[in-house]
C-alpha cells in the first residue's frame, strides 16, 4: 500500500519533474486530460437522437393513467385518422405478428415464475406509465397528438407501493405464481452462528431504515433509431447502450430474430448509470415497428416518460441489528430487508436485491453476518441497477449501525472502526457471507481522511459554531466488488503503424478512449495520439459485456493489456527477423525495436513488415491480437469518507461544510479521470442524502415524475470534494488495478446522513431517514413526524 498526494500537489510535483510530457516516460499514471471532452463540450459529438435516416418516422407512447388496472379496451382510430400518422399499435398487433414482444426476464432466479415485461400492455397495467399502445408518425410532434387522440378504458384495480405492504395478506396480488408477491427470498451467511454471536455479544443494536427509491437522471434521456433492411432481413439500433452487445441479445429474444441479424450501435451517449444497461420497451418497439413498416423509426424518451417508466434504483426497507461488546468488537450483524422491484422484473432485476448482503461485513473483521431480502413486486415502475447496485445499500445499512453502536458504548466512531478493521495481513480474507476480499490495507485511508477533515478538531469544538448552527462531523468506511465477468479487446496495427483498439466495454463519461490508449501506448511504445479507441458496435466489435459494476478498467483494460502485450510479441519477432537477431535480445523503447550490435528498426516500419512479405517463414499477415479476458477473481476497492456538516435547528438547513473522499482502487491508470469518477459518484451520493426521493401516492401515481418535482442535486448544494487516494493494488490482474466508479454513491449517502446525525445528537435525535430534506431535519428535530 502506498499513499499519494492531494491531485493538485501531485500534478505539480509531476510537471516539476516531467512527467507528464507525452513523449516521454510511462502515460500510465499520469492524469492527461481527456481526450474524448473535446467534441463533447463543442458540440460535436454525436447522440442517438442526432442521428438520422432517410424518411424516417417517430414513435411516441400512450402511456397508463392508472398504476394497476386491466385494460378494458384501446380505441386508436382517431388517431389513424390524422394527417400523418402511420400507424397506431395495441398489444393485438404485436401479438399478431411474428414477434414475441415480451422483454425477457430472468426467472430461473426467482421462487415463481412471472410473465416478462410485455412491450406494450397487455390485457393489464402494473404501473403508472406503462406504454398501452404506441403511435408512429412523420414527425415526433404529429405523433404526441396521435397519443392524445387513443382513448382507453380500464378497470381500476387496488394499488400497493410500499414493499412491506405488498406482503400483507390485504394486498393485491400482481402475478398468479407470487400470491404474496414475493418474487424471491434470499439468505446469505450462517443465520444460526449470528444468532450464537449475538446471544454472546455484551450488546445490541437495532435501526430501521430506508433506502429512498431513485431515478437515474442523465442527461440524454433512452433513444433508438431503428433500419430495416428487408431485402437483407438484417436490423440496425443505433440507441443509447451501456452495453451494446447485451441490447443485442435481448432484442433478439424480444423480436424473435437471431442476433447475427442484429446490429446495435451506441454512439456517444450522455450518462448510463445503470438505466441504459436494461433492456425497456422503448428500444423494442422502435424495432419492432420499423420492421413492420419497412421505414426507419425513432423513439426519444421524453423526462417525464423516463421518469414514469425508467427503471428506477434503490427502494429498500431494513431492520438492521448489531451485536457488539462493550470494548466495541464487533460479534455479529443481522439485517431484514423488503426491496421494491416494481410491476415487472426486467432481466434480471428482481433477484438483484438479494445479493446487497454479501458486503454488509464493509471493511471490519465480523464473526457472523446473516441477511434475509425478500424481492417484493410492487405496483410501481420496474426496479433494476442503479448506480451502486446493491453496494451502497449495503454500506449504508452496517455504517448506520456502527454509528448507532459507537453511541450505545460510548466509544467514538472512529476508534470503533478502527478496531474492527481486518487486518492487512489477513487478506485474501473470506467474509462471513461468502465474498473473499483480494486485497487491503483499510486503517492508512481512515488515518487520511481523519486528518484531512481535522476530525479531532471539529469533535473538540463545541456542539455549536458562532452563527448559533450544530456541527458534526460522520465518516463512511466502505468496500466495493468490481471487474465481474469477461470483457474481449482487440489491438490492430495498421501497415502505417497506428494502432485500433477495440473493446467490448462502452464509455459513456469513464474515459476509455484516454485509458485504453494510456495502457496500449505504454506497451508499445506508439505515439498515444496514434491510437484510436473504438467501442459501441457490435459488427465492429464480434462480443462483449459493456460497462457496469466499476468493470471496465479490471476486465476491459487487462483484455486490451494482454491483446497490446501479444501484438508487441510478434512485432518483435518480425523486427527480429529484419535485424537478423534473436528475439529474446531485441528491445522496444520509444517506438523502436533495437537489437545488440545498434541496428534498430522503428515500429511503423515492423507495422508495415507484418502487412507486406518481410516477415519470418509460416508466420500469417497481419498485427494484431484479440483477448477474452475473464477475471480470475472480484478486485474489491474500498476507501474512507469524512464529512463536516453545519445544521441550523431553526429551519432544519443542513450546510456540508467539508468533503474528503479517500479511496483505494489500486493501480491508478489516470488519476484525474479517477477523481472525475468520484465527483460524480459523490455528487449523486449527496443527492440521494439530502434530496432525491420518487414518491408513489397511495394510488400509484408517481408524483415526482418531473424535475420540478424529482430534486436533483443542484451545483449549490453538491459540496466541493476533496479526493486522496492510497494504493493498494490487485493480486488478481497484471495492471493491477480494481474498480471505482461507484465509490461515491457507495459512501456519501452514510457519511452524510452520519454527520447530521452526530450534529443532532446533543437535541436527542439518532435517526432521520433520507432524504435529509431540510423540512424533514427540522421535523426531526422538533419531535413532529417526518414526512
Amino acid at each position: 500500500m502506498s499513499l499519494t498526494d492531494a491531485p493538485d500537489e501531485q500534478r505539480e510535483a509531476d510537471e516539476a519533474a516531467g512527467e507528464t510530457d507525452d513523449e516521454g516516460g510511462k502515460l500510465v499514471g499520469q492524469g492527461i486530460d481527456r481526450r474524448e471532452d473535446a467534441a463533447l463540450l463543442t458540440g460535436r459529438a454525436t447522440f442517438t437522437d442526432d442521428a438520422d435516416a432517410p424518411r424516417v418516422a417517430h414513435l411516441a407512447f400512450v402511456r397508463s393513467e392508472e398504476a394497476h388496472a386491466d385494460v378494458e379496451a384501446v380505441d386508436t382510430a382517431a388517431a389513424e385518422a390524422l394527417d400523418g400518422v402511420l400507424a397506431a399499435y395495441t398489444w393485438a398487433d404485436v401479438e399478431a405478428s411474428d414477434a414475441p414482444g415480451v422483454l425477457p426476464i430472468s426467472a430461473e432466479a426467482l421462487d415463481c415464475d412471472p410473465p416478462g415485461h410485455p412491450v406494450l400492455a397487455r390485457e393489464r397495467v402494473r404501473y403508472h406509465g406503462q406504454p398501452v399502445a404506441a403511435v408512429v408518425a412523420e414527425d415526433r410532434y404529429t405523433a404526441r397528438d396521435g397519443v392524445e387522440a387513443v382513448e382507453v378504458s380500464y378497470d381500476p384495480r387496488p394499488a400497493v407501493v410500499d414493499p412491506v405492504e405488498a406482503r400483507g395478506a390485504d394486498a393485491p396480488t400482481l402475478f398468479e405464481g407470487a400470491p404474496d408477491n414475493v418474487a424471491v427470498t434470499t439468505d446469505l451467511g450462517d443465520e444460526a452462528a449470528t444468532d450464537a454471536a449475538f446471544a454472546a455479544a455484551d450488546r445490541t443494536v437495532e435501526v430501521k431504515l430506508e433506502n429512498n427509491r431513485l431515478i437515474a437522471s442523465a442527461l440524454e434521456p433512452r433513444a433508438a433509431l431503428a433500419e430495416y433492411d428487408a431485402g437483407s432481413d438484417e436490423l440496425t439500433v443505433t440507441m443509447t447502450s451501456q452495453s451494446p452487445h447485451g441490447h443485442r441479445r435481448k432484442l433478439s429474444e424480444t423480436l424473435g430474430l437471431p442476433e447475427r441479424s442484429i446490429r446495435v450501435v451506441a454512439p456517444s451517449v450522455g450518462g448510463g448509470f445503470g438505466h441504459k444497461g436494461h433492456h425497456h420497451p422503448g428500444e423494442a418497439a422502435a424495432a419492432w415497428a420499423a420492421r413492420r413498416l419497412g421505414r426507419p423509426v425513432k423513439w426519444t424518451a421524453t423526462r417525464s416518460g423516463n421518469y414514469l417508466a425508467g427503471a428506477h434504483g434503490r427502494d429498500h426497507r431494513t431492520t438492521a441489528k448489531i451485536a457488539v461488546d462493550d470494548d466495541g468488537t464487533i460479534r455479529g450483524l443481522r439485517a431484514d430487508t423488503d426491496a421494491g422491484v416494481g410491476g415487472y422484473g426486467l432481466g434480471g432485476g428482481a433477484s438483484l436485491p438479494g445479493w446487497y448482503g454479501s458486503l454488509l461485513s464493509s471493511e471490519y473483521a465480523v464473526d457472523a453476518v446473516h441477511c434475509r431480502t425478500r424481492s417484493v413486486f410492487t405496483t410501481t415502475a420496474p426496479v433494476h441497477s442503479y448506480r451502486g447496485a446493491g453496494r451502497p445499500e449495503a454500506i449504508y445499512v452496517t455504517e448506520r449501525l456502527v454509528d448507532a453502536a459507537a453511541r450505545e458504548v460510548g466509544m467514538d466512531p472512529a476508534e470503533l472502526r478502527r478496531r474492527n478493521l481486518i487486518d492487512p495481513d489477513a487478506f485474501p480474507y473470506e467474509t462471513p457471507t461468502g465474498a473473499t476480499y483480494d486485497s487491503g490495507d483499510y486503517e492508512p485511508a481512515l488515518d487520511v481522511a481523519l486528518e484531512a477533515v481535522d476530525y479531532e478538531a471539529v469533535k473538540a469544538a463545541p456542539d455549536r459554531d458562532d452563527d448559533g448552527r450544530y456541527r458534526g462531523v460522520g465518516l463512511a468506511c466502505m468496500v466495493e466488488s468490481t471487474g465481474s465477468g469477461f470483457e474481449t479487446g482487440l489491438v490492430r496495427a495498421h501497415p502505417d503503424g497506428t494502432v485500433t483498439v477495440y473493446a467490448g466495454t462502452h464509455s459513456h463519461g469513464q474515459g476509455h478512449g484516454t485509458t485504453y490508449a494510456q495502457i496500449v501506448a505504454d506497451e508499445l511504445g506508439v505515439p498515444y495520439d496514434d491510437i484510436e479507441v473504438a467501442e459501441g458496435d457490435t459488427e465492429r466489435v464480434p462480443t462483449g459485456t459493456g460497462t457496469f459494476g466499476s468493470r471496465s478498467t479490471v476486465v476491459g483494460g487487462n483484455a486490451v493489456a494482454e491483446s497490446a502485450a501479444d501484438v508487441r510479441e510478434k512485432a518483435t519477432r518480425i523486427a527480429a527477423h529484419r535485424l537478423d537477431a534473436d528475439p529474446a535480445d531485441v528491445t522496444l523503447a520509444d517506438g523502436t525495436f533495437s537489437a545488440p550490435d545498434g541496428s534498430a528498426v522503428g515500429f511503423a516500419d515492423v507495422a508495415a513488415a507484418a502487412h507486406g512479405g518481410d516477415r519470418p517463414a509460416g508466420m500469417p499477415p497481419g498485427l494484431e491480437a484479440t483477448t477474452a479476458y475473464e477475471s480470475e477473481a472480484t478486485a474489491y476497492s474500498f476507501g474512507t469518507h469524512a464529512v463536516e456538516v453545519r445544521v441550523d435547528a431553526d429551519t432544519g438547513e443542513v450546510d456540508v461544510e467539508t468533503y474528503v473522499a479517500v479511496d483505494d482502487c489500486g493501480e491508478r491508470v489516470n488519476p484525474t479521470i479517477l477523481d472525475g469518477q468520484v465527483h460524480g459518484g459523490v455528487a449523486q451520493g449527496v443527492g440521494q442524502a439530502r434530496s432525491e426521493h420518487a414518491v408513489y401516492g397511495d394510488d400509484g401515481e408517481l408524483l415526482t415524475g418531473s424535475m420540478d418535482r424529482y430534486a436533483l442535486p443542484r451545483a449549490a448544494s453538491v459540496p466541493h470534494v476533496e479526493t486522496r487516494a492510497t494504493v493498494t493494488p490487485s493480486p488478481h490482474n497484471d495492471l493491477g488495478v480494481k474498480g471505482i466508479g461507484e465509490a461515491g454513491t457507495i459512501a456519501a449517502p452514510p457519511a452524510v446522513v452520519n454527520a447530521v446525525l452526530d450534529a443532532l445528537e446533543p437535541l436527542g435525535v439518532d435517526s432521520v431517514d433520507m432524504p435529509l430534506t431540510d423540512e424533514r431535519v427540522w421535523r426531526a428535530i422538533h419531535g413532529e413526524p417526518g414526512r
